[in-house]
């Protein structure tokens, strides 16, 4: 039982539908240097284009991809019918998806970059001050000798973070967290003085 394409619910028009393969992706690892000031990534792409005959040519091409300062991972950017190309068939689209390139001091926390200092358990107690990095590679010091630093204290540098994707004018902060190296051991001399000045309130 063959339907006219009349009877197709309505559907008028060619009988064949062309087919598109699904969508191709494929990831680009950003640094959050890049992120922060924004990027041209120039991507190269094969693929292969069949004649009628089922004869095949490989053609290459590059792709611009223009990040702008702030994207977040997961952003993607799409470049329409740029998969092979096969008699009859729409070519497939080619999405290239924005990921973090991990960074050896910093990570990514939305628009705010997050850096974690180790610090000594006497510097926690005592105070001190401490040397940030940032994005830029200038550093900022942070005076922490009023504070007593707990495994969850965190500091925040306003705006040197990532730029906001929508209002690139703004960024982020800084966070810092701190990992608080504990003693192995302590001698007895010592237990006895931390002892003796922790029992007093």
């Amino acid at each position: 039982h063959t339907f006219s394409g009349s009877d197709m619910g309505g559907h008028h028009g060619p009988k064949q539908t062309r087919v598109q393969d699904a969508t191709i992706e494929k990831d680009v690892p950003v640094s959050l240097e890049d992120i922060a000031k924004g990027v041209e990534k120039k991507m190269k792409i094969s693929r292969r284009v069949y004649d009628e005959t089922g004869n095949s040519k490989a053609e290459e091409k590059v792709l611009t991809i223009t990040v702008k300062p702030g994207w977040k991972a997961g952003t993607k950017i799409t470049f329409a019918r740029e998969g092979d190309k096969i008699p009859g068939k729409i070519p497939a689209d080619i999405a290239f998806v924005i990921r973090d390139k991990p960074h050896p001091t910093f990570t990514r926390d939305g628009s705010n970059i997050v850096y974690t200092h180790k610090m000594s358990l006497r510097d926690a107690l005592c105070g001190t001050v401490i040397e940030v990095p940032t994005l830029d590679g200038r550093k900022v010091g942070i005076n922490l000798m009023d504070d007593v630093v707990k495994p969850s204290s965190t500091k925040k540098l306003q705006g040197y973070g990532l730029p906001f994707p929508k209002e690139p004018s703004k960024k982020g902060d800084l966070v810092v967290k701190f990992d608080i190296q504990f003693p192995d051991r302590i001698s007895s001399a010592a237990k006895d003085v931390l002892s003796d000045i922790l029992a007093k309130k």
